[in-house]
Parts: structure tokens; C-alpha cells; sequence
């Protein structure tokens, strides 16, 4: 905006300076001519009275030369009954210019070498007409032209600087607040709510800031309430979170009471979390630091230990591999735990009993892969399966399990990809960036079926037994 004014500014003086600077110039131009040539007749009529009163050569040259020194002033006498022509002076027209301006009766002007001549007609007193010819050089039509041309030059110039200045000027004072009203924004963006405009500059844009600024505090106070509403209806379940706690420590003892205390005491635990994240009003959109994170192998075994559990009663086979040594992952413990969750639970929910899976993770240098695969009937639409909401169409499915590895995934600058497993069914691939740039080298490759969907095949485990 700011060069444009600049431009359009620049264009509109130049077009002005131009419209007035050029006809200015003209008219100094013929304003120094018409002054060289009234300068001539003035020459010329100091002599015609000499002329009026005698035709003497002798007399005549001592006039010419008194009145018409250093212009070059020069008499042509018709020739009469008692002589023949008399030229005084050097002439400078053309014989043919000195008889048709004594035939015309009137002053003329003419172009010699060196500048201009004037021919002036005089009567005599034998009513016979002779010629005074003044010479006007060059230098003297064009005295002060020059000079007069410089100015205006220079005054154009100015104005066109002094325009460009100003409109550049006003353009800061109109480029200044949308800088700001975009900085705003994507402060905004990043989630940072606090992110507000000085509400000034011009008009549109103080209203701009105004709607900007109210616009941020509607955002602020919509997440205040859905916060505010997500506590409460996470607060909502305590009371039956109670009654199963209470009837699972009357089942006594067993593998399967065990698993159901256990399964209850972890959801009173998410649903703290989820009351006291919904209560904190800072936004969480700071990345974790370089301390944070969880060890992803320590993970994987506390849930598989879990899972196995009821693996075992519904007769799965199940394996796990690469949790022999610590695997560090930029992701806080229970995010990573709840997305595996999500996972494993899809295996228990969408295939059948005895149907085997397994959880492989491969730890590179700049990257860590977390592979969930299982022995079912597979996924016919993966791009469908990773639609946050969609879900399988089944009972109990709400589609965003997969979104919620999807994001803690991306959160690390990685992704998640639905592809086909070693074991005939689905085979999700968790991909966790540790330096938040793509790895160049982890052994693994991709490859296209003939039904044109990407499945990727990193060190794939072998079959269970």
C-alpha cells in the first residue's frame, strides 16, 4: 500500500509538472524572442528619421553607425533617377527578402546564418521605400531561455520530490496499522489471547482494530465457557465414577476385579485431568522444552501389561518389540498412554476374539515410530478412518481416537498413516519427530499398491507364531 500511494503520487505530480513546466517554457521562450525583435525595431526606428530627411551615403553611414553599433544594421536605398541602389552596411537578407519587403510595404523577419534578420520598411522623403535590416543573433533570441528553463526544472523536481515525501509519509501512517492488525493476527493465531491492536491510524483501519480487538475478546470468552463447560461435564461424572468404584472393591479378589479397579481408578484419573486442564486459563501452546517427554518403551510396556490382560481372555496372541531400552519422545506420558489406548482399544473393538495383534517401536536419530498392528480385516478407507468424528460406523465409535494420536503426533512436527500389516490386517504408524525437521534415514520406505494407497513398510516384524 505504502509504495503504491508512492506511485500513484508520483505518477500525478510528474503529469502536472509536465502540464504546466512545458507551456511555461514555451512561452519564455517567445517572451525572450518577441524581446529580442522589439529591441530590433527599436534600432531600426532610430534611423528612419535620418532617411526622412536626406539619402546622403556619407551622412547615412555615420547614422548607422551611431545608432545600429554592434547590431549589424544595414540600409538598402532603392536607385532613383539621379543613381542607382545604395547599400549601407553588411547585408545579411537575401537580395529577393529586400524586395519583397519594399514591395510588401510592411517589417519582416527572416532566418540568416547565425540568427535572425529584421527588414523594416521606411518611405523617404521622395516617397521612394528603403530598408533598414537589423541583425538579431542567436544568442540574443535565445538571452535567458536557458536560465528560465533550469528554474522551472528545478522547481519541478521539487514539487515531485516533495510529493513523493509526503505521499510516502501518509503511506507509513496507513501501512503502520495493518502491520499491526496483522502482527495481531497471528499472534492470535499462535494462541496467544492476550494479542491486541492500538486502535488508531485512519478511519477504516481504527474500525478494523476495534472489530479486531472485540473479535479477540469474543474468542477469549467463548474458550472461557467451553473450558468452563467441559469442567462441569467432566464434574458430572464423578457421581458414577463412585458407584463403580465402590461395587468394584466389593467384587473381592481376582485377575478380572483387579482389572476393573484398576481400569476405574485410572478414570478417575482422566477425569481429574480433564477438570483441572479445562480449569486452567492459560492456552497450552508452548511446545514441551528440551527436558520434557516421556520414555516411550516405559509406556508401551505399562499399557501392554494392561492389554495382555484381557488379551488373554479372549484368546489373542499378542507381541511387543524394541521396549528392550529406553525410547525418549518429546510427548508428555499421558498423552502418549491415552493414544495407545485409543489404539489397542480399536483392535479389542473392531476385530474379532483370537484375533492377534501386535505394538512395535523403532527408535532412529531423529525420529521414533511407533507401529500397532493387528491380524483383523483392515481399514477399507483410511482417509475416512483419519476424519476426525467419522468414526467406523459401529456402535461405541466416535471418530476421534484416531484424531487424537493424529494430533499428539503432529504436535512433535510428526504424522500418523494407516496402511496394511505384516499380519493381514491394519497397521497404524505413529511417527514422532525428535528435532522437529523430517528424517532423511530410518530404514524405511514406502510403497504403492495397485489400489494407489500409500502402505508403508518400516522393518516390518515378523509373522507371530
Amino acid at each position: 500500500m505504502r509504495w503504491a500511494l508512492v506511485k500513484v503520487c508520483l505518477a500525478v505530480t510528474t503529469m502536472v509538472v509536465v502540464a504546466f513546466a512545458v507551456p511555461l517554457g514555451l512561452v519564455v521562450k517567445e517572451m525572450a524572442r518577441d524581446r529580442a525583435f522589439a529591441g530590433a525595431e527599436r534600432e531600426a526606428a532610430a534611423v528612419a528619421p535620418a532617411l526622412s530627411i536626406t539619402t546622403d551615403r556619407d551622412k547615412l553611414e555615420r547614422v548607422v553607425a551611431s545608432a545600429g553599433a554592434g547590431s549589424g544594421m544595414a540600409v538598402h536605398l532603392p536607385a532613383d533617377g539621379s543613381g542607382p541602389a545604395v547599400d549601407i552596411g553588411r547585408q545579411r537578407a537575401a537580395g529577393r527578402d529586400v524586395t519583397a519587403v519594399r514591395n510588401m510595404g510592411r517589417a519582416s523577419t527572416t532566418s540568416v546564418s547565425g540568427g535572425f534578420t529584421l527588414l523594416q520598411p521606411v518611405a523617404l522623403g521622395s516617397g521612394a521605400i528603403a530598408v533598414v535590416e537589423v541583425y538579431v543573433p542567436e544568442s540574443e533570441v535565445s538571452n535567458g531561455v536557458g536560465t528560465a528553463w533550469a528554474v522551472l526544472a528545478a522547481v519541478g523536481l521539487a514539487l515531485i520530490i516533495g510529493s513523493v515525501a509526503v505521499a510516502d509519509r501518509l503511506g507509513v501512517r496507513m501501512v503502520r496499522p495493518a502491520r499491526r492488525l496483522v502482527e495481531g493476527a497471528h499472534e492470535l493465531g499462535e494462541g496467544r489471547l492476550g494479542a491486541r491492536v492500538p486502535e488508531d491510524g485512519p478511519t477504516e483501519l481504527r474500525l478494523a482494530a476495534v472489530a479486531f480487538n472485540s473479535m479477540a475478546d469474543q474468542v477469549v470468552q467463548l474458550l472461557a465457557n467451553e473450558r468452563e463447560l467441559a469442567a462441569d461435564l467432566s464434574h458430572r461424572l464423578r457421581t458414577p465414577l463412585t458407584v463403580l468404584r465402590l461395587n468394584a472393591a466389593s467384587l473381592g479378589a481376582g485377575p478380572a476385579a483387579e482389572q476393573t479397579r484398576a481400569a476405574v481408578a485410572q478414570l478417575e484419573r482422566e477425569v481429574d485431568t480433564i477438570i483441572r486442564t479445562a480449569r486452567d486459563a492459560k492456552p497450552q501452546t508452548v511446545a514441551a522444552g528440551a527436558g520434557a517427554g516421556c520414555d516411550a518403551a516405559e509406556v508401551v510396556r505399562e499399557r501392554m501389561k494392561f492389554w495382555s490382560a484381557l488379551a488373554e481372555d479372549e484368546g489373542r496372541k499378542w507381541r511387543v518389540a524394541g521396549v528392550d531400552r529406553p525410547v525418549r519422545i518429546p510427548v508428555a506420558r499421558a498423552d502418549l498412554a491415552a493414544s495407545l489406548d485409543a489404539l489397542l482399544g480399536n483392535v479389542f473393538r473392531h476385530t474379532a476374539e483370537g484375533t492377534a495383534f501386535a505394538v512395535d517401536v523403532h527408535n532412529g536419530e531423529d525420529a521414533v515410530i511407533v507401529l500397532v498392528s493387528d491380524a483383523g480385516p483392515g481399514i477399507p478407507d483410511p482417509e475416512a478412518a483419519m476424519a476426525r468424528g467419522r468414526g467406523s460406523g459401529s456402535d461405541g465409535s466416535t471418530g476421534l481416537g484416531l484424531d487424537i494420536v493424529r494430533r499428539l503426533a503432529e504436535s512433535t512436527g510428526g504424522d500418523v498413516r494407516i496402511g496394511s500389516s505384516v499380519l493381514g490386517g491394519t497397521e497404524v504408524r505413529i511417527w514422532f519427530q525428535l528435532d522437529g525437521r523430517r528424517p532423511a534415514r530410518l530404514g524405511h520406505r514406502v510403497r504403492r499398491r495397485r489400489t494407489g494407497k500409500l502402505v508403508s513398510t518400516f522393518n516390518r516384524p515378523r509373522s507371530l507364531p
